[in-house]
């Protein structure tokens, strides 16, 4: 299958552009700059030169291929207008591949949040949609749901689209500026790790070689209109994780009140986020696609000597 990707030099990207090429899979990956062209190259892709506000190249690229994944975002908004800006510059890129696919039954994987169904107070399922966006959700993760929910409707155009929805915390060897990264910064600056209140909450975790796995399988047999759960571990709660973290630090572990907990307060702009709960299940993905996490899951992923180098 011909194969066009974008944010193929990123994070997710550089682990899902080799998962195709080593299933057999021609890739074709847009970038922007010679350091991404060059990257691009050396994982053995073709490169198409572009950006994300090329709608007419990417509806082209579209076009011209047998199927697309789309995990690249407008980052470069984030500073000036936030989640919303980025979310309003993705629907018409989202239109765009629904002009150059429709009909064709061709499939289109777009990468979605674990978080976008909200807090159903159980476990979430692939079968839950994408929590509709209101005000009260302006200027949360919640925003991007407008996208999730343009995806899966472009099955109604004959589009084979779905949306992968990442774990909370996407971990690896090559993870920079992940959640969990950030937790840890946290970690050394304050001088302590904390958790939110009793620290019960649910968080969810998964190797970014196993997302790579969940976004070729979408691609290759993924039916249309669907959502897929990239996720191993479900529900670890938020204590353990600062606990883990805290033991590889030789740092306490300290609850965090309530009223200390945003700005300036230990967790700052993710207070909103860390406080949530959200247990989630994989197996319509594991039954449908025939996925099985195969990578270290989020505790021993902590060992593997990336995020707590030696000095």
């Amino acid at each position: 299958m011909r194969v066009f990707v974008t944010g193929g030099t990123g994070h997710s990207g550089s682990y899902i552009v080799p998962e195709l090429i080593n299933a057999g899979h021609e890739v074709t990956g847009l970038a922007r700059s010679d350091p991404a062209a060059a990257a691009l190259s050396a994982m053995g892709a073709k490169v198409r030169r572009g950006d994300l506000q090329d709608l007419d190249g990417l509806q082209e690229a579209a076009a011209d291929a047998d199927g697309v994944i789309h995990v690249a975002h407008r980052q470069d908004l984030l500073v000036s207008g936030g989640i919303d800006a980025v979310a309003a510059a993705e629907v018409p890129i989202m239109l765009a591949y629904g002009e150059a696919l429709a009909g064709t039954g061709k499939p289109l994987v777009v990468a979605g949040s674990i978080g976008s169904t909200g807090s159903l107070g159980r476990r979430t399922t692939e079968e839950d949609p994408a929590l509709p966006v209101g005000d009260e959700h302006k200027g949360t993760l919640h925003a991007r749901n407008v996208v999730e929910t343009a995806v899966v409707g472009l099955a109604e155009r004959g589009v084979r689209s779905s949306v992968v929805r990442i774990a909370n915390i996407a971990h690896s060897t090559t993870d920079r500026a992940g959640f969990l990264p950030t937790l840890i910064a946290l970690a050394k600056e304050k001088g302590f790790a904390g958790y939110p209140a009793d620290g019960t909450n649910l968080w969810n975790a998964v190797h970014v070689r196993d997302v790579a796995s969940v976004f070729r399988l979408a691609l290759e047999k993924g039916p249309a209109g669907r959502y897929w759960h990239a996720v191993d571990d479900g529900g670890i709660p938020f204590r353990e994780i600062a606990e883990a973290i805290g033991s590889r630090l030789g740092l306490p572990v300290v609850s965090v009140p309530a009223d200390v907990l945003m700005v300036p307060g230990y967790f700052g702009f993710l207070a909103n986020i860390v406080t949530q709960s959200y247990p989630t299940s994989n197996l319509i993905t594991r039954r449908t696609l025939g996925w099985e996490p195969t990578q270290p899951n989020l505790l021993a992923g902590l060992d593997n000597g990336h995020y707590f180098p030696a000095g």
